[in-house]
């Protein structure tokens, strides 16, 4: 189980690794590369570059908000 746990973890990070070295390139250093290079092809347009976050910071929110509230009824069932 221990080898299971430590592939997961390693795969994570890689990928969340990954994540962020796209995004890094793609906010701060292809606002500096020439707009007809060939690695503009590769990313999104950089309106996205924040749109993209903001969008995934309100679901993850919500569905922080929808959990909490559950416990909190949960609970105050359980007790009644």
């Amino acid at each position: 189980m221990e080898l299971a746990d430590r592939a997961v973890g390693f795969l994570l990070t890689s990928f969340s690794l990954s994540i962020f070295t796209y995004y890094t390139f793609w906010v701060i250093i292809l606002p500096f590369v020439d707009s007809d290079h060939f690695i503009h092809k590769y990313f999104l347009p950089q309106e996205y570059a924040i749109l993209i976050p903001v969008f995934a910071g309100v679901v993850l929110l919500c569905f922080l908000s929808i959990f909490i509230g559950y416990v909190m009824l949960k609970s105050k069932k359980k007790k009644a």
